[in-house]
């Protein structure tokens, strides 16, 4: 049975868009038919001016077609002239690529009446493999500011395998939609609390659906979505810019050769608990994505300025464990995954910026690192997983999150990785 259709990951369900992305460059590696194969796309265009935001959703995203196997997916923020956009600039606080299927081709005009949810009859979400409730954190891939120097390479023989036909229910079609949250902050008084989304620097009260923010929200992403703009300097004035998304897929044909693996995405809020099919309490079930981390006391040292949290759970089905990586925003120490029996899955920690250039950008995550184990080196059982995330808190952050991204394939014997 699929999941319903709500497609707000990261809550942030807004304006939708149908125009396709351009295509720019397709290349292959190998001269075989078995070959790694990659295209560069650019997302529909969007405007920033100092301290605006973007949050929206484009469906219908130029994408490779077919039963496949993709091997890795790469993205920045570039200009009209494809050049790189610094994180000191537009920050960008996440990307991510879900597929999800649709009865039919929707005009322009239709999607764009679609201003705030997709309608249940008309989509239902394909989504990963779990392990969060409904369809949140139902991303493929997805990455924020560390995104250019951390790898989505999975090894051969293994691939995320989609385009199944017969996956597909009857009378839809496969499709996939891009979310790109960016916020500029040039010129805003506070760069860190703008990214953080801190709800006194953006003036909202309420969240894009008019809802008044809970008790003590001071920060997150229920202040900072589309069409909300972060304080300015007095006096400041800047260009308006077109910008985009560049993004490129790899992927090889589907054949017998190819492992699949299966895509979880862990959350240190997880409460571990689910919906009932109540509607009271539900705020607090399940994946809660962000958090924030209190100051330590005045006069401590950075060593003892450290924010520790620890959740825990299980994911339906394991096996060999090919690729992990962490998300995680300023203030990030970094994210380990640990077994029942205490032995480390995979750590994964933040490398920041130590200049201006784009992708090393001082005080910002620029990169993550990523666990690429022997085939069957690391496994996960039917256990209970440990998740602990590690955050400085020598100032408050708002905000933050911790994801962890897993890849798990059943045990093949005699397998030998390879990269290109």
């Amino acid at each position: 049975m699929h999941k319903d259709s709500k497609i707000c990951m990261f809550l942030a369900l807004i304006w939708i868009a149908t125009v396709y992305a351009e295509s720019v460059i397709v290349t292959s590696t190998q001269s075989n038919e078995r070959k790694l194969k990659s295209a560069v796309f650019r997302s529909p265009a969007f405007v920033l001016g100092p301290g605006q935001v973007q949050n929206k959703i484009y469906l219908g995203i130029d994408f490779p077609k077919g039963h496949i196997a993709l091997k890795g997916f790469d993205a920045e923020v570039v200009d009209e002239g494809g050049n790189s956009i610094p994180l000191h600039e537009t920050y960008l606080h996440h990307w991510l690529v879900e597929t999800l299927y649709h009865k039919m081709p929707l005009t322009e005009e239709q999607t764009k009446a679609q201003t705030r949810r997709l309608h249940s009859s008309n989509y239902i979400v394909a989504g990963n493999d779990g392990i969060c409730q409904d369809d949140t954190l139902s991303q493929i891939f997805g990455l924020g500011s560390e995104t250019r120097h951390t790898s989505t390479f999975i090894p051969d023989p293994y691939g995320i395998v989609v385009g199944d036909p017969k996956q597909i229910p009857e009378g839809y079609v496969e499709d996939w939609m891009l979310n790109v949250h960016a916020i500029d902050t040039r010129g805003v008084v506070n760069s860190l609390g703008c990214t953080e989304c801190r709800c006194n620097l953006y003036n909202v009260t309420k969240d894009e659906y008019g809802r008044p923010l809970r008790e003590n929200y001071i920060g997150g992403l229920n202040c900072c979505y589309e069409g909300t703009q972060c304080q300015l300097k007095e006096g400041f004035q800047g260009e308006i810019r077109t910008l985009y998304l560049k993004y490129t897929v790899y992927w090889m044909n589907l054949d017998e050769s190819i492992v699949p693996v299966r895509t979880y995405i862990l959350d240190v809020t997880d409460t571990g608990q689910r919906s009932d099919g109540s509607s009271s309490g539900q705020s607090h079930v399940g994946c809660q994505v962000e958090y924030d981390v209190a100051p330590c006391s005045a006069g401590s040292p950075p060593s003892e300025c450290i924010y520790t949290r620890e959740a825990h759970m299980a994911i339906p089905q394991g096996g060999d464990v090919i690729y992990a990586v962490a998300h995680q925003h300023t203030g990030g120490l970094g994210s380990v995954l640990y077994g029942q029996d205490g032995r480390e899955i995979c750590s994964s920690l933040p490398l920041y910026g130590q200049g201006s250039e784009p992708g090393n950008e001082t005080g910002y995550i620029v990169g993550m690192s990523t666990c690429y184990p022997e085939p069957g080196s690391v496994k996960i059982y039917n256990e209970t997983l440990k998740l602990q995330a590690k955050y400085s808190s020598e100032i408050r952050h708002t905000g933050v999150m911790n994801l962890f991204y897993l890849l798990i394939a059943d045990s093949v014997h005699n397998v030998s990785v390879s990269s290109y």
